[in-house]
């Protein structure tokens, strides 16, 4: 057997091996994935973020509701100023939670679209 000739079977197989991963099929299938992959991170990265903000701003109302309830039992006389403040402290909760909500919902409706492959 002379030693600078491939063998027909290794050839096939290189051949068998670059038409699986290297068809333009597959290329493009693949390329769509990854960017679906990427949309979708980018997705739950903002529904992150989102629980993030609605954490923090629930901490802040807590604990503003909290000094609040403190100064209105330490001056009755005033009670009617931090019952506005806790009023308030509930918007904020509630507003965070709407922003919580439309940005999932953005979130979700952007990956829908989306085509995956």
């Amino acid at each position: 057997m002379d030693p600078s000739t491939v063998n027909q079977q290794v050839i096939d197989s290189i051949n068998q091996s670059q038409m699986a991963t290297m068809s333009p099929q597959v290329v493009l299938t693949s390329g769509a994935g990854k960017a679906y992959q990427s949309v979708s991170q980018s997705a739950a990265i903002a529904v992150q973020d989102a629980a993030d903000a609605l954490r923090n701003i629930s901490t802040i109302a807590t604990t503003a509701a909290g000094v609040a309830i403190a100064q209105s039992l330490a001056n009755p006389t005033e009670a009617a100023l931090y019952s506005q403040v806790l009023a308030n402290t509930q918007d904020m909760i509630a507003k965070a939670t709407d922003d919580f909500k439309n940005i999932g919902l953005a979130a979700a409706t952007v990956l829908k679209s989306f085509p995956s492959g």
